[in-house]
């Protein structure tokens, strides 16, 4: 299907110049009346209002509450996440220590989006437990607005339980205490037990049946804050970049280098610096804030748990950063876990740089076999800005600088609604979207909803087709660049109104 989609654009490009600011309002504004024929709910009216005006501000979406799931190996915390998410996500299995690679997710309740934390990614030592859950548990309580505290309620409360109710009553966030596999009301009984730990009420549930789950979440929206105090944006300011990747390819020395000290800790062992280090750093004439979340410094009781731990870190440090540089160590193949971290950035929908670093290391054959990787494991970002560097030497750090802004810059463009409804009406005309059961989607209207990252909301008669979506994006970064940045495009299907009775 791409290569249907694969025409010239030159003259897409020049019609879009070519167009007017008012030519285009005029555009928008007949498509808008269009929508007048279609069932519309008070929310599409007010994103509709709301971009009539057209502005170049900058939008930018809050930052989500973070509510962090925490307790012992088996206690049911995946099976809750994934009933709380409403589909299979995190991994399940009747085996301690089994959630692994992603530990933060999008969730909803009643309209309020939050970010859910799991916490089960570590596998505990069996003579460390009570101190690897009651650290664990620590990092993911300081990383959050609030915490559900998951006890199996069948089981009672253990000695492991009771340390980390110390740690949670030390950390003043709000806590509620969940007592799970709870399967029906003659259970209950076992749940008030629970009383005992002095967290206050205990809510009974099943994960596994969902019982008890929706009272449980309405207790979770009186607790979370509208906008998350710990991932909270910032406005204005040095930009802010958080320079992540896996362990050991260089960030510590990247971060040195920039700032022109010995900032961080650089070792040779895998995962020496333990917390994100905020230096304030003068590149290329500007003052940028740099976030280092090198991995996790790993505790003798930890060994496997650093993964977890850098995983949490860098998904905070996302959340504060505007931009991130991903740093990739050339003289060793792309790994699932680079893959992994770039995809972080992406879900997070910062900007994104990616930084090749020790190029100074790099021979032809590890060249061409690493052009090959580029190819065809970051063909999903192809658009980021690519950056060649050696962070020990220095190297052409310089360049990173007009990498950044170029994708800051598109992180913040914003297209007026006229332009964007030409350029989708031109692709349709040249384009039309694929015959589907016998009905052929058609796009009414869209607008852009936010910036960073710039947010596309498409008002359709039916599903558009996911490659079709792709087409769509391909195009825009075709016309307007959007270099370094990522674009979310949305659809709300929209049904004619029947004639009044």
């Amino acid at each position: 299907m791409s290569d249907e989609y694969d025409d010239d654009i030159s003259d897409l490009v020049e019609r879009m110049s070519e167009l007017t600011d008012s030519e285009a309002a005029q555009r928008a504004d007949a498509l808008r009346q269009g929508l007048a024929d279609y069932d519309l709910d008070d929310d599409d009216i007010s994103l509709l209002e709301s971009h009539l005006g057209d502005t170049d501000e900058v939008i930018e979406l809050p930052a989500l509450p973070v509510l962090a799931i925490v307790g012992r190996p088996n206690v049911g915390k995946s099976a809750l996440v994934n009933r709380i998410l409403g589909r299979r996500e995190a991994v399940v299995e009747d085996v301690p220590g089994v959630t692994r690679d992603r530990v933060t997710y999008k969730a909803e309740w009643n309209d309020r989006k939050f970010t859910l934390v799991d916490t089960g990614g570590w596998e505990p030592d069996a003579r460390g437990i009570d101190k690897s859950v009651a650290a664990q548990a620590e990092i993911a309580v300081e990383l959050a607005d609030a915490v559900l505290f998951v006890v199996d309620a069948m089981v009672g409360a253990t000695a492991t339980d009771e340390r980390v109710v110390k740690m949670l009553r030390s950390s003043k966030k709000p806590v509620i205490l969940v007592g799970n596999k709870i399967d029906d009301a003659r259970q209950e009984p076992e749940a008030a037990a629970l009383w005992s730990l002095g967290l206050g009420e205990p809510w009974p549930v099943s994960a596994l049946h969902g019982r008890g789950v929706a009272d449980l979440l309405d207790k979770v929206l009186t607790v979370l804050p509208e906008i998350s105090a710990v991932a909270k944006t910032e406005i204005g300011g040095p930009r802010r970049v958080a320079i992540i990747g896996r362990p050991n390819v260089g960030k510590s020395s990247l971060l040195n280098k920039t700032a022109g000290e010995e900032r961080v800790v650089v070792n040779e062992l895998a995962g020496t610096t333990r917390d994100p280090v905020d230096e304030q750093v003068e590149l290329g004439g500007k003052v940028w804030r740099f976030v280092d979340t090198a991995g996790i410094r790993r505790r003798q009781h930890m060994a496997q748990g650093a993964d977890f731990y850098a995983s949490l870190r860098t998904a905070a440090a996302l959340e504060k950063a505007e931009v991130a540089v991903v740093v990739l160590d050339v003289t060793e193949p792309i790994s699932e876990q680079d893959i992994r971290i770039i995809d972080m950035a992406l879900e997070s929908g910062r900007a994104l740089v990616l930084a090749f670093n020790k190029w100074d290391l790099l021979d032809d054959d590890r060249r061409r076999y690493l052009e090959r990787e580029i190819e065809q494991d970051l063909a999903h970002v192809s658009w980021a800005p690519r950056v060649n560097i050696s962070a020990r030497t220095g190297r052409h750090l310089e360049k990173l600088v007009p990498a950044l802004e170029l994708a800051l810059e598109s992180w913040d463009t914003r297209i007026q609604t006229g332009k964007f409804n030409a350029f989708v009406a031109e692709l349709a005309a040249a384009h039309p979207h694929p015959v589907r059961g016998g009905k052929q989607p058609r796009v009414l209207f869209g607008t852009q909803a936010s910036t960073r990252p710039p947010t596309f909301v498409l008002f359709t008669t039916g599903f558009l087709d996911p490659q079709y979506r792709r087409f769509i994006t391909r195009r825009l970064r075709e016309v307007w660049g959007f270099e370094g940045s990522p674009i979310n495009i949305s659809m709300r299907v929209r049904e004619r109104r029947g004639p009044k009775r």
